[in-house]
């Protein structure tokens, strides 16, 4: 039996599936007993940038938690960069401003439209080298610094540290869908950081040293996502980024699927751009282009790939089925017979479904190892459906992102 050409690229698509998540399997099974070890580090002083736009029903409470930190108080600044917010903001930062002495407010001269511009502004306000980056949504533990500091401390080649990204409200459906993916992403992160793969450090809460910021040109202004661009920044320059499981930061994540939509819309965007500012580098520069640029970019669009593949395989369905429904009519034979009700196995179903169930079972592996009790005791209702439905609706956000992209409709 030969394959049809169809065929050959859902094979290939099938396998490059499998590979991606067995490669997983492979870097866990031998590191699983170090996932949640940190570098014991010391205290040393930190300045914290918040860049913050219409921000007052959540900014109060990041400043608490930041104020809550297990860490010396005068150890620590922290600037809050307001850019051009419309709402209460300012006076709600002001407050506490006054109330602590190392707490300050910057407003920015315009609204940038984004998180880059503001943050920049903050670093090179900082007085401490170590740079703490938060957003203004966010409320890291306790005791994530003290857990991650040591990362920059012990190797001057670590240019960047990120920990684990939580769902801090649960409210609604779309949230609890979400809680599953981000501690998904966060193991991921983790199995990636042991071959030195980690391509991003998220905005809810990051280390940096200024002085390294300052030398690759800060923060990127122009593009959506530059919490990816920064880390492929810090890798072309001989730096590399570091991921800390044990540290956690919990965010608000949007509650509708609108804001949702639109976030991860954005993200794509913004993942797109970076691809192509770094596309000379692929094949090359070590791990960034070698592993990390192929493997990001494989994963941003291995999902339009599949349904692609779904769409034509379905049209080329339909399409026999109507021209055979017309050769029947014509002539005069049965439309239907109950022989057509068969199924014969094939590779390809075989492929499919150990893909279904290898990403089935990886899911349940790191909600069982990733301590978080709301996620844990969700109902299984919550998963399949994650699972099933959620992740199938990615490939249709890239769609939208590379229309957005390719009319250059970059909006935060």
């Amino acid at each position: 039996m030969t394959l049809s050409a169809i065929d050959t690229i859902f094979f290939i698509y099938m396998f490059i599936g499998l590979y991606m998540l067995s490669l997983f399997f492979f870097i866990y099974f031998p590191n699983r007993k170090k996932l949640f070890d940190y570098e014991k580090g010391r205290a040393e002083p930190v300045s914290i940038i918040v860049p913050c736009y219409n921000e007052a029903q959540t900014i109060g409470k990041t400043i608490e938690s930041l104020l809550a930190l297990d860490y010396p108080k005068n150890m620590i600044e922290i600037i809050i960069i307001d850019d051009k917010s419309t709402d209460n903001s300012q006076n709600v930062v002001t407050e506490y401003a006054k109330k602590y002495s190392n707490v300050k407010l910057i407003v920015n001269k315009r609204n940038s439209g984004g998180a880059a511009e503001p943050t920049n502004i903050g670093i090179k306000a900082a007085k401490y080298d170590f740079i703490a980056v938060t957003d203004a949504d966010s409320s890291p533990q306790q005791d994530a610094l003290k857990k991650m500091i040591g990362y920059l401390q012990k190797n001057e080649k670590v240019g960047a540290v990120t920990c684990a990204v939580m769902v801090k409200n649960q409210e609604t459906f779309m949230q609890k869908l979400q809680a599953i993916e981000y501690v998904v992403i966060s193991f991921s992160r983790k199995l990636l950081d042991f071959i030195d793969a980690v391509y991003v450090t998220p905005g809810p809460f990051a280390l940096y040293r200024k002085k390294t910021l300052i030398q690759i040109g800060l923060f990127d202004a122009t593009n959506l996502t530059q919490d990816i661009e920064i880390v492929w920044r810090l890798k072309a320059n001989g730096y590399t980024a570091k991921m800390c499981l044990a540290a956690k930061v919990y965010s608000d994540a949007p509650k509708k699927f609108k804001a949702w939509w639109k976030q991860r819309v954005r993200w794509n965007i913004g993942g797109t751009q970076t691809i192509v500012k770094y596309k000379k580098l692929f094949f090359k520069k070590e791990m960034l282009g070698l592993f990390i640029i192929p493997f990001f970019t494989v994963s941003l669009f291995l999902g339009l790939f599949g349904l692609m593949i779904f769409f034509y395989l379905m049209f080329r369905r339909a399409l026999v089925y109507y021209l055979s429904t017309r050769y029947s009519i014509y002539a005069q034979t049965a439309i239907f017979a109950l022989e057509d009700l068969t199924f014969t196995p094939t590779v390809l179903n075989f492929f499919g479904a150990a893909l279904f169930f290898l990403g089935l079972g990886f899911t349940m592996l790191v909600i069982s190892t990733i301590k978080e009790k709301e996620i844990r005791n969700k109902k299984v209702f919550n998963l399949l459906f994650y699972f099933i439905v959620y992740l199938t609706v990615y490939p249709f956000i890239s769609i939208t992102s590379i229309y957005k992209f390719a009319r250059k409709d970059y909006k935060w």
